[in-house]
């Protein structure tokens, strides 16, 4: 079909504007022009009918030629038929046999490859002729015409044309549809179906519009499949199913019967039908009333696809369709023909062909592309690109984004060239400058390919010098997102540079400038400027590239900016940066000092081990609450030095843990008891000296002092015994809470003795058990056979001859002897003991002395 003017695009051609302009529906078919040969034919003459085949298309005209087309519509071959209209072509399945039928009684059959044909002039016309769909076969050359009778035609062994007369007397048949064995047609009264293979007419379906004339609003059959016929007759459709007549019920009934499914009314009149699936192609003939003359006028005819249900219809779409001499025409002269194959309907009017078609998925995409579905259609692009014939997903892609452009949805638009530029580095540029010309290189640099694909250095530092020059944050972010091959890093570097003249202490391009130095590899540099803004990334810049030997002399510096990292980072690398350069350099910073001493000391007591002394000062100086711990975990602390400092101080805690280590306890005790009056304290540390004198000590400090007294009854009766105390209590001494005093001490010695007495039992229980444990194993039988050898002499304890009498002595050790071997008894009368086990209990050689007695 030439010059192609498709579906919603030419629908000043075919569909009416005012339904569509503003539908957001999209269409169910598209429609084209049937042209080339066709558009010539029907300058000259007007279509009667057509015939529609996968291979090729006739065409019969009002002046009794018939045109063979191909699928374009050019014309391949001409017939001259007659001189009147020609009513009906028929062709069979392979399409090699024509069949022709026309006004002036004129029926050819014939063979489009072959000599052999049928001829008969007919005295009235014959309006539709019929082949069988098998008639190449030589079992099925048969056909049928109607006029005012159907006649059935087979040819006979003798090639000899047989006629039957199937049906007449109910007025002029005009259609036929044969479909395997079954033969339907129309006359005035109805539509029949014959069984061809039983000979039997099976059912007769009347007509509903008997008003309406059969001449002028014919009736439309057509065939679904080999046992559903459709039937369209003015505004009436029925759905009839041919089916199997359960054979008890035949008696002289036919063997299939006809179960009309569907019957439903239509708004218009029905031109013609075809089976699209479960659906219905439906060709109406539009008349309706004139708002401004009495006369009824024609309007467009329309293509409908419908739902049909049992007692209704669903529209699924509906197209009005401007054919050519619309308005002249009747309903009679439309038709609609369709091909299996390729869900093509042709709708045929006398001066026009339109050919409506299935909408593809480039059809879908145009739609989409018409609405400005963007999005839409490049997901249906992308899922089915290899079927897609007239679009491009990229040209798809690149329409999308034109679109957002024009909507100034810029960051949209940048999003989606990721995704429809992909490889392609020429369209990737010139979007980067058209972003450019409308000053949006941010909103694109987000999006940039900058992987394994990349575009030209120039690129990127022309979005790197915008950013520059408008936003100091965003030139950072993409430094740290974008490799630094992407572009001229020294240029960069320099354009940074500039700017800083201007704001010489701007954190931001300080800080991206010291990272373009470390990936420059000029570390000396970047540590400067991470150094001057005390920036938390100069630890793992000194760590990652080793450049512990150019900050010996900022170790301060460091320090101050975060003494934790810091220290961390030294003492990590202490076999680069030794721990005396360390202290060295913090001499003149002893709080600074401090806090490293105190954490080469936590990770390491020996380590630090010549710096104790040192650490004794600082702790107290600045950290005194680790000064008791340290103290207690150092072993090479001077202790006089440490005992000055804490007495100078006045440090009792510590001073009395230095007393008590350097085994002055009394003195230690007298400083809790006198300083800190804190009985409990002074119980606690007598209880870990464990040392009776202390205890005495503590007695006599606390007689005279009642609180001290109370303490000392509550906590020592598991220590101590409470007597001691009790006794030298004066009479008449007021004692606070001495009842719960007394109370306790006596409750703690019953605990003691309920102790015992279970520890007792506990011990009683188990001896017995091991006891009789040791019983039952001592009384059990020991195996003794071939195997089992004497321990002194050391050959088998059995004897070879079994007739002489043995004897064997067996221990409950599992030790064997021969009687005769067995050593003399020991010292006790009637007591034999193993020797084996008694010399391991006496000690080595002890056997062998033992074995001589």
């Amino acid at each position: 079909m030439a010059e192609v003017e498709e579906g919603r695009k030419s629908s000043e051609e075919f569909t009416d504007e005012s339904e569509e302009e503003d539908s957001e529906e999209e269409p169910k078919l598209k429609y084209e022009r049937l042209s080339n040969g066709v558009t010539e034919i029907l300058q000259n003459d007007a279509a009667s009918c057509m015939t529609v085949h996968d291979k090729f298309l006739a065409l019969g005209t009002h002046f009794g030629k018939v045109f063979l087309l191909d699928i374009q519509g050019n014309v391949t071959q001409k017939l001259e038929i007659s001189s009147v209209r020609i009513n009906q072509i028929s062709l069979d399945e392979s399409g090699e046999h024509l069949g022709i039928c026309s006004e002036d009684g004129k029926v050819q059959v014939f063979g489009l490859y072959t000599r052999e044909g049928f001829h008969e002039n007919f005295d009235c016309p014959i309006k539709v002729v019929a082949l069988h769909p098998q008639f190449t076969r030589s079992n099925y050359k048969q056909f049928v015409t109607g006029g005012n009778k159907l006649l059935l035609y087979e040819r006979n062994w003798l090639s000899r044309w047989k006629t039957s007369v199937l049906h007449e007397g109910e007025g002029t048949i005009t259609n036929i549809q044969w479909r395997a064995n079954l033969i339907a047609w129309a006359n005035n009264v109805g539509v029949k179906i014959y069984d061809i293979g039983t000979k039997q007419r099976i059912t007769n379906v009347l007509r509903d519009n008997v008003s309406l004339r059969p001449d002028m609003y014919p009736c439309s059959l057509c065939w679904k499949d080999n046992t559903t016929l459709i039937v369209g007759w003015g505004t009436s459709i029925k759905i009839c199913v041919v089916k199997e007549r359960n054979p008890t019920e035949m008696r002289d009934l036919p063997s299939r019967y006809v179960e009309i499914v569907s019957a439903f009314e239509t708004e218009f009149f029905i031109c013609g039908l075809a089976p699209l699936a479960d659906q219905l192609v439906t060709l109406f003939f539009v008349k309706e009333n004139s708002d401004h003359m009495d006369e009824e006028f024609r309007a467009r005819p329309r293509l409908d696809i419908i739902q049909p249900l049992p007692e209704n219809c669903e529209e699924i779409s509906s197209d009005a369709l401007t054919v050519r001499n619309f308005k002249g025409n009747e309903c009679r002269d439309y038709r609609l023909e369709h091909s299996e194959g390729e869900s093509l309907f042709y709708i045929i009017s006398p001066k026009d062909i339109v050919v409506a078609k299935e909408r593809d998925q480039d059809d879908h995409i145009d739609w989409l592309l018409e609405k400005k579905r963007y999005e839409e259609a490049l997901m249906a692009a992308e899922i089915s690109f290899k079927n897609i014939k007239r679009h491009d997903v990229q040209e798809i892609g690149m329409a999308y984004i034109n679109h957002l452009v024009e909507k100034r949805d810029y960051d949209s638009a940048a999003r989606k060239c990721q995704k429809v530029l992909g490889k392609n580095m020429e369209l990737w540029e010139n979007e980067v400058y058209r972003f450019k010309a409308i000053g949006q290189l941010k909103a694109i640099s987000q999006y940039l390919p900058v992987g394994d694909l990349r575009l030209r250095p120039t690129i990127y530092e022309m979005i790197l010098h915008e950013f520059l020059r408008t936003d100091y944050e965003g030139f950072a972010t993409l430094i740290r997102q974008w490799p630094g091959e992407l572009y001229n890093n020294m240029a960069i570097v320099q354009a940074i540079t500039e700017h800083l003249k201007k704001d010489p202490m701007n954190s931001t391009l300080l800080t991206t400038l010291a990272e373009l130095y470390t990936y420059d590899q000029r570390y000396d540099k970047a540590l400067e400027i991470y150094l001057r803004l005390r920036h938390k990334d100069v630890y793992q810049l000194i760590g990652k590239h080793n450049l512990f030997s150019s900050i010996e002399d900022k170790i301060v510096l460091l320090m101050e900016f975060d003494k934790e990292k810091a220290v961390d980072m030294l003492l990590d690398n202490e076999d680069k940066i030794s721990t005396d350069r360390v202290v060295e350099e913090l001499a003149d910073r002893p709080e600074l000092l401090h806090v490293y001493l105190h954490k080469l000391f936590k990770r390491d007591h020996q380590k630090c081990q010549k710096y104790h002394e040192r650490q004794i000062s600082l702790y107290a100086e600045y950290d005194r609450p680790n000064l008791l711990p340290f103290l207690r975990d150092s072993t090479h602390c001077p202790l006089e030095k440490a005992l000055e400092i804490c007495q100078q101080r006045n440090f009792v805690e510590e001073t009395v843990f230095l007393l008590s280590r350097m085994g002055n306890c009394r003195r230690a005790l007298q400083m809790i008891m006198a300083e800190l009056e804190d009985v409990d304290k002074a119980i606690e540390f007598a209880k870990e000296q464990d040392d009776a004198e202390l205890w005495e000590d503590l007695i006599s400090y606390s007689i005279d002092k009642p609180p001290f007294i109370t303490g000392l009854l509550n906590n020592i009766g598991t220590h101590i015994d409470p007597i001691l105390l009790i006794y030298r209590i004066k009479e008449g001494m007021e004692i606070p809470n001495l009842r719960d005093s007394l109370v306790k001490i006596l409750q703690d010695y019953n605990l003691q003795i309920l102790l015992r007495e279970g520890c007792k039992k506990i011990l009683v229980a188990d001896s017995l058990s091991l006891l009789q444990k040791m019983h039952r194993t001592q009384m059990r039988g020991v195996r003794v056979d071939e195997d089992n050898i004497c321990e002194a002499c050391h050959t088998t304890i059995l004897s070879s001859d079994m007739a002489k009498s043995f004897s064997v002595v067996v221990f409950h050790c599992r030790h064997m002897f021969h009687k005769e071997c067995v050593p003399s008894p020991a010292t006790i009368p009637g007591m034999q003991f193993c020797n084996i086990c008694s010399a391991k209990r006496q000690g080595p050689g002890s056997g062998i002395l033992e074995m001589k007695k």
